[in-house]
């Protein structure tokens, strides 16, 4: 491999080092300005968009000890990495791909598990991850709050009691 395509492979398998999920889109019939629509609207979400050589890419995940993508990568490929929420990354898909019929979301992986596109799909239409987070809280939370309330009960039953006899007396 000449010095070249060992730098390439090198970054991409410092990037599929640093993030622990990865998307392949196919991204033939988007223009320019489309392009970097849907990379802005990644960074935002943390995640970034690169079109990728396949031969180099599939090195690299082998490489990465990710996987080995023999017969998976074809055609004009991008990859989107990053180093945050997944589902957020798949939500902008998602949504672009409603907009614009592309890109066309082929596979992807959350460590070294691939995934297919119906189960990319579903975890898109998850709620946000604060909002999961916040669920979770409130749900380990109301049996603490049950629980001060049944013991809170007799005593303020009792105050409750002697106050109204201490103020007809």
């Amino acid at each position: 491999m000449r010095a070249e395509k060992k730098f390439i492979s090198a970054e991409y398998v410092s990037r599929l080092s640093q993030s622990p999920f990865f998307l392949v889109v196919d991204y033939r019939g988007l223009s320019v300005g489309q392009f970097g629509e849907l990379r802005k609207r990644l960074s935002k979400a943390g995640a970034e968009l690169h079109v990728v050589k396949n031969t180099l890419f599939r090195v690299a995940a082998k490489e990465s000890g990710i996987a080995d993508l023999q017969g998976a990568l074809a055609g004009q490929l991008a990859v989107v990495t990053g180093k945050k929420d997944f589902a957020a990354a798949a939500k902008v898909l998602k949504t672009y791909q409603s907009e614009f019929e592309k890109p066309k979301l082929q596979f992807g992986y959350i460590g070294t598990q691939a995934l297919k596109v119906d189960e990319i799909r579903a975890i898109a239409d998850l709620p946000p991850l604060e909002q999961l987070q916040g669920k979770i809280l409130g749900l380990l939370q109301a049996p603490a709050q049950k629980l001060v309330a049944v013991i809170n009960t007799p005593g303020s039953q009792i105050a409750r009691v002697l106050k109204a006899k201490s103020e007809q007396a």
